[in-house]
């Protein structure tokens, strides 16, 4: 199984992956993260923050995500995946993909702020420290159409997250 859990930045796409994960392998099942800040910054350097290369991105994650699916590994990717024609791409190229829309609203987002990406995007333009590609704020994020999971980070605790997104990855597996 390939679960994507796309949301904005600060939603807590990583927290819950880590949780997610804890849980499954204390119960025995192999499971694997990929986050999309800590492949980009380790392995796919390359890549800037364009719509095309935000697309290859996904399709990277995809194709290794896919590499574990396929050894009975969970393969959680953690990645912004703003768009959904990626998205529904890797859904058509690999089996057993599951989409999870982690929603957060953008005035929590932005009191969260956890690394300062928000207060950059909304600097005015011409700041020497502008963020202009900042997905939800100046730069596009598709709502995914039909995920297989809604969460709501905004109004569901970290915990009520973590339960439900396992019991919907037990109940698949």
């Amino acid at each position: 199984m390939i679960v994507l859990i796309c949301g904005l930045s600060g939603a807590g796409k990583t927290t819950l992956a880590e949780n997610v994960r804890n849980k499954l392998v204390a119960i025995g099942k192999a499971t694997e993260i990929l986050d999309g800040d800590e492949y980009r910054k380790m392995l796919f350097k390359e890549l800037s923050y364009s719509q095309e290369d935000r697309f290859e991105n996904i399709r990277r994650l995809g194709f290794i995500g896919n590499k574990f699916s396929k050894q009975g590994i969970i393969a959680i990717v953690s990645a912004i995946n703003p768009f959904e024609e990626i998205r529904q791409e890797l859904c058509r190229n690999y089996d057993d993909v599951k989409i999870v829309s982690l929603y957060c609203p953008v005035e929590i987002l932005i009191e969260r702020d956890t690394k300062g990406l928000y207060a950059r995007a909304l600097l005015p333009d011409g700041h020497p420290q502008k963020l202009y590609n900042l997905t939800g704020i100046n730069d596009r994020f598709d709502v995914p159409e039909n995920p297989d999971l809604y969460l709501d980070s905004g109004t569901q605790s970290v915990k009520e997250c973590t339960d439900i997104l396992f019991d919907f990855i037990i109940e698949r597996c």
